[in-house]
């Protein structure tokens, strides 16, 4: 049965494999990004998600075409990447802005169509980072995190009109997200550490998953009549971080990220 779908981030990456998947499958498939996007699997409406104005926009658009809307998926993002000492208040208001209030805002303007219908359909993009601290990419974890918590404060709030929401916590996914994070000026304390670091995490985006098995993944997930609050996709090397951080001492969880990370 053909759904409607609204996919935001869909310029590159993820976001565009994505909307061409479900667009191939015969979804209505709506694509908001800041950039118009040629597709012949999806409609693509340039959008900057976060304006309030423009989201309630797009979605006005939308709704002249499609009676219903069946499933959003919050894929835009943004990743950034520095010290703690070393990010400047308008870095980290200008990732909060995108990764949470923005996604915040796509939920809120889809809502009202949602429950008329009694039945809505929402995934929140989110990382394996989200459930811990990642050295020199702490704020990243800390804006997806706060999503996490929207995320399962929305379940509460929304399931009286069987309207489901989830975080899907992504590993490291072969995408160009490293050109487009925010890099913040690293101070001489930090930086041949820092230089270490940045060369692994590029690495591992290389190594990473393919984006059409993310696709494929969430495609079984909106097949699933109930779902849990959060799902965890990646190679298992990253997905393990999670449980072990659950059951491990604090000191002995962060010696193994300190190796993994090669700063030990």
């Amino acid at each position: 049965m053909s759904q409607t779908i609204i996919i935001t981030g869909t310029s590159s990456g993820i976001g565009f494999v994505l909307a061409e998947y479900f667009g191939k499958k015969g979804h209505h498939v709506y694509g908001l990004s800041r950039k118009h996007t040629e597709s012949q699997y999806f409609k693509s409406i340039p959008t900057d998600i976060t304006d309030n104005d423009a989201v309630q926009n797009a979605i006005a658009e939308i709704l002249k075409t499609e009676t219903r809307i069946d499933v959003l998926i919050n894929n835009a993002g943004m990743g950034m990447v520095g010290s703690v000492e070393d990010s400047t208040k308008e870095d980290i208001l200008k990732l909060f802005n995108l990764n949470l209030v923005g996604a915040v805002q796509m939920m809120t303007a889809v809502m009202s169509k949602m429950r008329e219908n009694k039945f809505g359909k929402i995934i929140n993009i989110s990382s394996i980072g989200s459930e811990m601290g990642l050295p020199f990419r702490g704020f990243y974890s800390a804006s997806k995190s706060a999503l996490d918590k929207i995320t399962e404060a929305m379940r509460y709030e929304v399931y009286p009109w069987n309207i489901d929401v989830c975080s899907l916590h992504l590993g490291d996914i072969k995408t160009n997200i490293a050109e487009n994070r925010v890099k913040t000026k690293v101070s001489e304390p930090y930086k041949n550490v820092f230089d270490k670091v940045y060369a692994l995490m590029n690495s591992h985006v290389g190594d990473g998953t393919e984006p059409l098995e993310v696709a494929e993944y969430i495609d079984q997930l909106l097949t699933k009549n109930k779902w849990k609050a959060h799902y965890y996709f990646g190679k298992f090397g990253q997905k393990i971080g999670v449980p072990l951080k659950w059951i491990l001492p604090q000191g002995t969880y962060e010696n193994l990220m300190k190796k993994y990370n090669k700063l030990a």
